[in-house]
Order: C-alpha cells, then sequence, then structure tokens
C-alpha cells in the first residue's frame, strides 16, 4: 500500500533569526561594544559605536531598543573584567533580549573559547548574535562554522597584536626609553614628546613621604598621616595604603633612573603580569627622566629599609615602630638578660604604664626572665638624662659627628646629632626627637639603662 505524502510549505514571511513575525512582533535587539585601550581616540570610537547602534536599532520599525552595552579600556581576550558583557549576558538569560548585533567577532571577543561558549549560550536560549562585518548569523546552518574559523581567526590577530606591542617596548628598553603609565604613578606627567616631567604638586608629596621616613615614621604611619590631613593619592582621593608607601620608597625612578621590564605579560589571553625574576632580560637606565628625589636621599632610605630588616630579624620583630598611637620606644626597649623585646602595659588600678619583658609572663607560678619592669616615665627622663649628656659632651663627640661615616645613612645621622645637640638640652622626652635618633634601649635594671643612638653614640645611665 502505497504513503500519502503531503508537502506544508515553509512560510516565507518567517526570519532566520527564530520564528518572530517581523510584522506582528517587536524585536528587542541589544547591541555590544567595546574599545581595548583607554586610549582618547579609543573612546571617541565607543561614542561613534554606541550612537551608531543606537540610530540603528531605532530605525528599523521592528527593532525595540533592548540596551546598548558597552566597555570602555579593556581587553577582549576574556570576558572575566567587562561587566556590561556579563550585565548582557545576564539580561538575555533573563529573557529581556532577543537579538544581540555586534560589530565584529574581535569587538564581542578575541578568544574562541568565550567566542564559541558565549554563542552557543545564546543560541540555545534562541538568541542569535549578528556579526556585521564578518556578515555571520549564529541562528543560521553556516554560522558556527564560519564563527569558529573567524574567532579563532580573531585570537590569533590578538596574539599578533600582543607580540608586536611587547615587540616594540622591548625594543624601547634596549636603547633606554622607558614605557610608563603616568596615570598611577605619582609625582610625573608626560610632555607632548611623551618624555616624562615632574608634576610639582605631586612631587611635594613624594618628598614628605622620604623625608618622614628618615625621621623614623614607619610606612602604615605615614599613609595613616597622610589621610588624615587629606592629601590626594594618585586616584584624586586620600586613600593612602602601607604598600603604597613601602613601594614608592624603593621606587628608582624618583632618583632619575629607571629599571625596565621588571614584570612581563605571560599569556596574551589572561594579561597575567608575572614579576621578571630572570626570566627575561632588564635594563637599567641611570639619569633616564628628571629625578625628584636625590640619589643620596634614595640610598640613605634604601639603606634604613636594610636596617630596619635586620633589626626585626635580630630582635623577633613583626613590625617596626609603633602604630596609630605615637609610641617611639616601641620595640626599642630590650632586656639585658635574655635580649627579648620589653612590651608596654597600663597598671589600670593605679593608672601607671610600664614596660615588661615579653618573657617574663608567667606560666604555671614559673616566671620566664628576672628582667625587672620599669615605669614609662623612668625611660622617658632616661633619654632625657642620655640626650643632655649628648649636648654636654658635644664638643667632644663632634670630633666624631664631623667626619665621614661607613655610608652616606651613617653621614646622616651623624649630621643629626651635631644639628640637634646644638639646640641645647631637654627637658621632656620629645616623641618625634626620639624616633628619630634613637636605636635602642637596653635594660640593666629598674634604673639603669644604655642608650644606643643611631650614629652609633652609646651611653649609659642611672636615673636619678
Amino acid at each position: 500500500m502505497g504513503r500519502n505524502v503531503t508537502l506544508i510549505p515553509a512560510n516565507k514571511t518567517k526570519i532566520k533569526q527564530g520564528s518572530r513575525d517581523p510584522v506582528s512582533e517587536k524585536i528587542r535587539v541589544a547591541a555590544y561594544c567595546r574599545v581595548s585601550t583607554d586610549a582618547e581616540d579609543q573612546l571617541n570610537s565607543l561614542e561613534n559605536q554606541v550612537e551608531y547602534y543606537t540610530d540603528y536599532i531605532n530605525g528599523k520599525p521592528n527593532y525595540v531598543m533592548a540596551g546598548i552595552y558597552a566597555d570602555e579600556g579593556i581587553t577582549g581576550t576574556s570576558t572575566r573584567k567587562r561587566d556590561n558583557f556579563k550585565r548582557m549576558i545576564a539580561d538575555c538569560e533573563a529573557k529581556k533580549i532577543d537579538l544581540v548585533v555586534t560589530k565584529s567577532i574581535s569587538r564581542f571577543a578575541r578568544n574562541t573559547a568565550d567566542c564559541l561558549t558565549y554563542s552557543r549560550l545564546l543560541k540555545n536560549m534562541g538568541i542569535p548574535i549578528i556579526f556585521e562585518k564578518e556578515c555571520i548569523n549564529t541562528m543560521e546552518a553556516t554560522g558556527e562554522l564560519l564563527f569558529t574559523i573567524l574567532s579563532s581567526l580573531a585570537q590569533d590577530e590578538s596574539r599578533n597584536i600582543s607580540e608586536n606591542t611587547t615587540w616594540g617596548i622591548r625594543t624601547k628598553f634596549k636603547k633606554g626609553i622607558p614605557h610608563i603609565n603616568t596615570y598611577k604613578f605619582m609625582g610625573y606627567n608626560k610632555n607632548e614628546e611623551g618624555l616624562l616631567e615632574i608634576d610639582e604638586e605631586q612631587a611635594k608629596i613624594v618628598r614628605r613621604i622620604y623625608k618622614e621616613f628618615l625621621e623614623g615614621f614607619n610606612p602604615s604611619v605615614i599613609a595613616a598621616r597622610l589621610n588624615e590631613d587629606g592629601v590626594p593619592g594618585v586616584s584624586g582621593e586620600p586613600k593612602w595604603l602601607r604598600v603604597t608607601i613601602e613601594g614608592m620608597l624603593k621606587q628608582e625612578k624618583y632618583k632619575g633612573d629607571s629599571l625596565l621590564q621588571k614584570t612581563f605579560t605571560a599569556d596574551f589571553l589572561t594579561k597575567k603580569q608575572v614579576k621578571n625574576t630572570g626570566q627575561i632580560e632588564q635594563y637599567y637606565v641611570e639619569d633616564s627622566h628628571p629625578a625628584i628625589i636625590d640619589k643620596v636621599t634614595w640610598e640613605q632610605v634604601q639603606l634604613e629599609f636594610e636596617r630596619r630588616e635586620a633589626y626585626k630579624e635580630e630582635h623577633n620583630l613583626k613590625h617596626y615602630g609603633y602604630g596609630k598611637e605615637m609610641r617611639p620606644f616601641s620595640g626599642k626597649v630590650i632586656c639585658s638578660h635574655c635580649g627579648a623585646i620589653y612590651g608596654v602595659k597600663t597598671w589600670r588600678s593605679r593608672r601607671v604604664q610600664y614596660w615588661e619583658c615579653n618573657k617574663r609572663a608567667q606560666e604555671k607560678g614559673i616566671i620566664g626572665c628576672r628582667g625587672e619592669n620599669v615605669q614609662d616615665v623612668t625611660i622617658k627622663k632616661g633619654f632625657v638624662q642620655a640626650w643632655n649628656e649628648a649636648v654636654r659632651t658635644r664638643a667632644k663627640r663632634k670630633k666624631v659627628w664631623i667626619q665621614a661615616g661607613d655610608n652616606v645613612l651613617q653621614d646622616l645621622r651623624r649630621k643629626q646629632m651635631l644639628e640637634l645637640t646644638e639646640q641645647g638640652p631637654i627637658k621632656d622626652a620629645i616623641p618625634e626627637l626620639v624616633q628619630m635618633v634613637l636605636e635602642k634601649v637596653v635594660v640593666q635594671s629598674e634604673k639603669e639603662f644604655i642608650f644606643f643612638f643611631l650614629d652609633g653614640t652609646r651611653i649609659p645611665v642611672k636615673v636619678l
């Protein structure tokens, strides 16, 4: 018995994007725009893209604007940092979008995996993507094949761009030409020729940071002081952090030199920056641009960092100096019996502050160290006596202070002692003076100490 087959003709009015009728139904259309750099000309290009797609969507009678999703200054090799791209995908999942249009595959993504993942995700939702430059509709039969091939080419294009950019930068490095983004580099701007020039207002902040560090302040306190004073950082707001201060204090560019290729891009897709610890060549260029900090001061700061690190290691300290509350003796009071650091405590019932050896604390009735407790006021009196002794014997000590030391940091410390003792004796332990000149004080008994100053001066004291 023969089969009866009836032909049902195709409905030519149905559009390729899906099952919507272009006459009776409106299509909610979204456009995605992106530029891969924040350079001014590219931002203008982004504005042009937004304007173009606004007119494009509004100009079609069956299209309804579902939104323009635009990312500025974001790389296309990954969707990880593209917030508006991810917002567009979320709106597609929420069924707020019927069709996505974009300029080209390279604007959508230069990562083949991302291209395929998101195009298939939207295709499964019945949402096509139209790439204007390549004339691809992902809902068409040949769309995915072309899309896969062209997205691979786009990824390869991204690799070529990355390699060419890297080659250009490294070629400049070999010639001693730095590649610096001054947008987040305090103290400098670039002139019309692309060369570094000093921003005098920001340079004042840089000099203040170096000065305060050599006066004894630690980076976390310097950051807190800048924030309290409302001093703007590179973002224009007073949001200083310890790591920012440390980085600036170790930045060789402030002395006019440049260490080139400190980091490099390990993967052009992820754009991950890796610290260069010898994997590739580096170049050190002296006097590559105007200096904010003279070379002697910069070297003094580096030596002071080394001194503080050695001091922390010797005395098993996690931090050098004090926290928010100014205690210039913190970490500098040493037990002569066991070598441990003294910590400050408060005898609340008598409202008295005193210092106690950290190894003295009792465990099950056993005293760990016999070092005596010392009242805070006694240590301060001891410092006053020691300093005034240095003032009294200034003429004799001056012979050493005017001589050159072993390095530029010791020269600075001797100069400080020479200048500060000239001001005469003191009546109170001035915190700023203590932190600037005192290395440590060794406790021998409740009233006997040895004060060690940063220039090498050593003065024993018995508090009267």
